[in-house]
């Protein structure tokens, strides 16, 4: 998406439209509680009502509206994640159907104790994301396994979804292959090393924080007896060869197709369904996508046009007006890019937008730039894991089929709300 020069706080109507009819009809419907309220408007729903306002309200002519929408629904990022999006559930879904989910979990359930399990979900979805750079990649290999680890022993299913959540977006925060760190330490001009060591300083007591309340707050609600010896090592071949594979540093789309083929070969094997039907576990697969696939898409496009519009600049310049010294410099460049992630709901994009600009304010103030890339880092992941429109929220709770709301998860999600007030502390501590 291009960065515009042109500021407007019209550009920034259509969007803020989206956000408060989402989260607004969301919210309002909880507190009537009515079952699932944020999934009675569909947020596809909402961001084209934003969509139809942008082209209302902005400038220009149709076709150049629509020309920016469908540059900003082709950005390379979006049509990756949306591809993600199919693949993942086509994943699951066939992996599930041929069992390799209750074997896994009950896999699991031999040999970690209960109270054990959210803080060992959130070790191994840190580790996977440090490991691979990738926080949706995290989320899409382990949440499948954790959910149903959730629903066997008793452990709150919210709990165990903010455990994968928190983990994913540490690695995503802190991997050295990540998008947001390669963005963050090349717009600032820093070593990877030297913004990794500040940034781990802030982010390991976070981590460390959260592993604790997680074995407090572990403790399942009921359990459930069941044959923990009931599972099958063929049928968890296809995570273990996901996991090694990504861990590898292979692309996400052969990670996910292999993934699938083996899953497939292995159900075929094992007489759970045969090639007519395996193909209809993964067209089953993509359309358990489609809600998260049409949001996504309809986001990217409504962010270029806000972005066009120059939305994104207003909300640049206003910040930086806030900025008075060294340390509110510093909370200036989390502010802006945290308010552009929620604007644009894709972090590394954040980060490449507020790259200049943060590197300026770095020189202006004499701030450290290992210290302005990782706060650029820091505060981009904190948002993009908390948003409840951000492709990690959506792919997570997707997986659980609606039995767990952003309202339910958000409260839980102790790493982001930790990091962020380490983060603070540095910012008010450091000279």
């Amino acid at each position: 998406m291009k960065y515009n020069e042109k500021s407007s706080f019209i550009g920034l109507v259509p969007l803020l439209i989206f956000v408060v009819l989402y989260l607004g009809t969301g919210t309002f419907l909880q507190l009537q509680k009515v079952p699932m309220a944020f999934y009675q408007l569909p947020s596809p729903i909402a961001i084209f009502i934003g969509i139809i306002f942008a082209f209302l309200l902005f400038k220009g002519s149709i076709k150049e509206k629509f020309d920016t929408f469908l540059e900003g629904c082709g950005h390379q990022d979006i049509i990756t994640m949306c591809i993600i999006y199919l693949l993942a559930g086509a994943f699951a879904g066939v992996t599930k159907t041929m069992g390799g989910v209750d074997s896994t979990v009950n896999l699991a359930l031999s040999y970690i104790p209960v109270h054990f399990l959210a803080p060992s979900i959130f070790i191994v979805a840190a580790f996977i994301s440090t490991a691979t750079g990738t926080s949706v990649g995290s989320i899409v290999s382990i949440a499948p396994i954790a959910i149903g680890l959730a629903e066997k022993s008793g452990v709150s299913m919210s709990l165990v979804l903010a455990a994968v959540m928190g983990g994913a977006m540490f690695g995503d925060n802190l991997s050295i292959i990540s998008d947001t760190t390669i963005a963050a330490t090349r717009t600032q001009g820093v070593e990877m090393k030297d913004k990794f060591r500040v940034n781990l300083s802030i982010a390991l007591p976070a981590a460390i924080l959260t592993i604790i309340l997680l074995l407090i707050f572990g403790e399942p609600e009921t359990v459930t007896n069941i044959d923990i010896l009931n599972y099958n090592l063929l049928k968890i071949l296809p995570y273990i060869t996901v996991l090694v594979m990504a861990i590898s540093g292979l692309n996400v789309f052969i990670v996910l197709t292999s993934g699938i083929i083996i899953s497939g070969l292995i159900g075929i094997i094992s007489r759970d369904f045969s090639f007519l039907s395996l193909s209809k576990e993964v067209y089953n697969g993509f359309l358990g996508m489609n809600e998260i696939f049409l949001l996504s898409l309809l986001s990217g496009g409504l962010a270029a046009l806000t972005s066009k519009a120059g939305g994104i600049q207003w909300l640049i310049e206003h910040i930086q007006k806030l900025i008075i010294g060294k340390k509110t410099a510093k909370l200036g460049i989390g502010l802006l890019v945290s308010v552009t992630d929620i604007a644009v709901a894709n972090n590394t994009v954040a980060i490449i937008i507020n790259g200049s600009i943060a590197k300026n304010i770095t020189k202006k103030y004499n701030i450290d730039p290992k210290e302005s890339a990782a706060i650029l880092d820091i505060f981009s992941c904190i948002f993009q894991g908390l948003l409840p429109y951000g492709a990690q929220m959506l792919i997570l709770l997707n997986f659980a089929h609606e039995k767990v709301s952003p309202f339910d998860l958000i409260p839980l999600l102790w790493y982001q709300i930790f990091l962020f007030i380490f983060t603070i502390i540095f910012i008010r501590i450091k000279n």
